[in-house]
């Protein structure tokens, strides 16, 4: 890609970032935001994840409401609602292939989905409180959730065996992503650190400070969020 185009689409998404954290993701010729996908949401909407082929999304939601529903990302149809969770929905993600999604709830427990058909396929519990974040291995195989117990935890997704915890942060943990080849796990706590994990043994290889300080929020997302992205 020519430098030119590179630093234009870095700077576009950059600016998209910037929208949506914003809350203004409205486009010229996009739905009225105020009615796609608002009949079916009527609750609080906790989390979002778009599948891997870019046609459906899948939120998560709380409230008294407490499901996962899945919807035609052209049209906005319901497809489904994914009942089972007893109390809000923190967390949603879709598996690598598509064909299963994850939720983390309030109600200490992960629940893994069939996305064909809305039926749970297993249960996860072992967090002490609510399940903040989930994320699919990017081999699909390991499932990843950070909790307000202030722990990360792996899983097997085939069997629901817990494979470890990971120990360090001092308050809840918010948000857990894998590295792109698996290796490390990456987490983001309310005690204003991010950690870096080796995924094979649960090590602790750094904690990042410094993100949460004032000011980092807007200079990162002022300016240098399109350098961050690197190379397109």
């Amino acid at each position: 890609m020519a430098n030119g185009l590179g630093s234009s689409v870095r700077t576009g998404v950059a600016s998209f970032l910037v929208a949506a954290l914003a809350g203004a993701c409205a486009t010229s010729g996009a739905p009225d935001p105020e009615k796609f996908f608002q009949s079916k949401n009527s609750f609080w909407v906790t989390s979002l994840a778009f599948s891997p082929d870019g046609r459906r999304v899948l939120t998560g939601s709380g409230a008294d409401d407490d499901t996962l529903k899945l919807f035609e990302a052209a049209t906005g149809r319901l497809v489904r609602t994914f009942g089972g969770h007893s109390s809000t929905v923190w967390s949603v993600a879709f598996s690598p292939d598509g064909r299963r999604v994850l939720s983390g709830s309030r109600d200490k427990t992960l629940i893994l989905w069939e996305t064909a058909t809305g039926r749970p396929v297993r249960s996860f519990e072992g967090h002490a409180g609510d399940v903040m974040s989930v994320a699919f291995s990017p081999d699909g195989r390991r499932v990843l959730s950070g909790g307000a117990d202030g722990t990360l935890k792996l899983w097997e997704k085939a069997t629901g065996r817990l494979v470890r915890t990971f120990e360090g942060h001092a308050h809840v943990v918010f948000s857990v992503a894998f590295s792109p080849d698996g290796r490390r796990v990456l987490s983001g706590s309310n005690d204003k650190t991010l950690k870096l994990w080796e995924e094979a043994t649960g090590q602790l290889v750094r904690t990042l400070q410094g993100a949460c300080e004032d000011g980092a929020f807007r200079r990162l997302f002022a300016g240098r969020a399109a350098g961050a992205l690197g190379k397109l």
